[in-house]
């Protein structure tokens, strides 16, 4: 099993709305709307391949705090009341490592679909 490396240091800025995770390779900043839509819970995940559900209208979303949950995950606690789903040393390390992918990812299936990341869906026509 590969061992996946814990953040030296974890920094919340709430004035830019990121969570920072400081590892031996680097330093990233994740917006809160990136992690609100990529939220582990099964509100957003679902629960099986298929039941994802496509968030929209997150832009402006911060994040209230950051809670340690056991030594193995985070919760985070956003301001639009989204508090479910444990972030993972493991899947934080994935967010970040990827986050040029996943953020593409998003925004072309928010496109597609017709979401906004303002909220609701853009006219069409």
């Amino acid at each position: 099993m590969i061992q996946v490396p814990l953040p030296k240091d974890v920094r919340l800025h709430l004035k830019s709305r990121t969570l920072e995770l400081v590892y031996d390779d680097g330093s990233f900043e994740l917006t809160a709307e990136y992690l609100r839509v990529h939220s582990p819970s099964a509100e957003v995940r679902g629960h099986g391949i298929g039941q994802e559900t496509l968030q929209t209208g997150k832009k402006l979303v911060g994040i209230r705090s950051v809670q340690p949950s056991g030594n193995y995950a985070l919760k985070i606690v956003f301001d639009d009341g989204h508090d479910s789903g444990l972030y993972t040393w493991e899947y934080l390390h994935d967010l970040a490592h990827n986050h040029t992918d996943y953020w593409q990812r998003y925004l072309t299936k928010l496109a597609e679909s017709g979401g906004s990341r303002d909220g609701g869906l853009i006219a069409r026509g």
